[in-house]
This record gives C-alpha cells, sequence and structure tokens, in this order.
C-alpha cells in the first residue's frame, strides 16, 4: 500500500463477503472508483454477498452489480467470481497493492486465517500474506467467540490487519451512508489512501 497521498497508480483487491454491512461495502466501492490514485480494482464478491446486497440495498444479481453501486460502469473495476481460482489476482505474480475484506464473515476469516484458500477471496488473501502485502479484514460479527478470537489473532500474526466494522458516531452522522463513508475513509486513511473530505476529530480544549 502507498505511505503518501502522492502515490499513484494503485491495483487493489476488494472482497464482499455475506456479512450484513453492504452499504459499507458500496462506499468503498464508491471511494476507490473515485480516487484517481486508485488505477485498477479487483471486485470478488461471494454468493452470499450478492444475497446481502439484494436484502439490504435490493441490488439483485451479479450481472450489472457495478453499475448498480455506482450508476454507471468503470472501466477500472473487474468483477471476479468467487470460485475462479484461476483468476490474476490468485497468483502472487500478479503486481497487487493489496486488498480489503469489506465486511469480512467469520466463515471467510476462518479461511484465510488457516490457510484454506478454497475459493478465490480466500486465496487472494492467502497471496497477500504470503508476498507481504496489505491485507485489511473488516470482520462483522457479535459477539465473538473464542474460535472468531483465535483466527483473528492467526491472521493477524500471519500479517491481516483486523479492523472491525465499528462505526463513529462523534462526527454526528446524519445518515447511515455518512456512517459507513466515514468508516471507509478510516480503512482508506490506514492503507495510506487518505481522503480529501474525511472527518477528522478536533479536541475542544
Amino acid at each position: 500500500m502507498p505511505n503518501s497521498a502522492e502515490s499513484a497508480s494503485l491495483r487493489l483487491t476488494l472482497a464482499v463477503t455475506g456479512a450484513s454491512g453492504s452499504l459499507f461495502a458500496a462506499e468503498m466501492l464508491r471511494a476507490l472508483q473515485s480516487d484517481p490514485r486508485v488505477t485498477q480494482i479487483d471486485l470478488i464478491a461471494s454468493e452470499a454477498a450478492l444475497r446481502v446486497f439484494a436484502e439490504e440495498m435490493h441490488l439483485s444479481g451479479r450481472s450489472g452489480l457495478i453499475e448498480k453501486i455506482l450508476g454507471a460502469p468503470s472501466a477500472k473495476i473487474t468483477q471476479h467470481n468467487e470460485a475462479d481460482i484461476g483468476a490474476s489476482i490468485a497468483s502472487g505474480s500478479t503486481p497487487s497493492n493489496g486488498m480489503i475484506v469489506l465486511p469480512c464473515t467469520m466463515g471467510t476469516l476462518a479461511g484465510i486465517a488457516n490457510g484454506m484458500a478454497s475459493n478465490l477471496i480466500e486465496r487472494a488473501a492467502d497471496v497477500c500474506l504470503k508476498e507481504r502485502r496489505r491485507l485489511v479484514l473488516c470482520v462483522r460479527e457479535t459477539p465473538f467467540n473464542r474460535i472468531h478470537l483465535r483466527n483473528m489473532q492467526l491472521a493477524a500474526d500471519a500479517g491481516a490487519t483486523i479492523f472491525p466494522v465499528m462505526p463513529t458516531f462523534y462526527n454526528h452522522p446524519q445518515s447511515a451512508t455518512e456512517m459507513a463513508r466515514n468508516f471507509v475513509d478510516r480503512v482508506l486513511a490506514h492503507v495510506g489512501l487518505p481522503q480529501p473530505n474525511a472527518y477528522h476529530w478536533q479536541s475542544n480544549d
């Protein structure tokens, strides 16, 4: 991932799994699409994620998902099937600047933490870990059981960043979309892509 806002020509993977929170994924895709520093986006939406998109945002079907989220096609987004383990991002020889999984189910976390690589999301994440690329897992579950906690520690020990989907309220969000966008801004700042309109806490002291 970049170390400053001056970096350009970045290729990032966004994986969306079947946890509740499709609005966060949609806001992330919009932010990446509009960021000129990001020139290529590999999008993987699991079958469960597609169902959540349909239930939470009334976006049904795999076909046209990008257009439904963005309102128009995008030349810099390539959508991959979760089952396509032969996709370019399944190989460490493919240049990439990292991967964000938002939201990340406990099942996906388990597969990544234990090196299962049973689908493209898990394999692409495994590639990030073995190639020492940034991997951010925005886990979404509550409460956590010991298995979840153990898998988060395993993934963190392997090099992933555990970034739970925890919205902030100190910025006084006026809508769920604003809440989701603030979270997305925080994730992007963490990976070196600070957003120009992001909220920054200002102390009253």
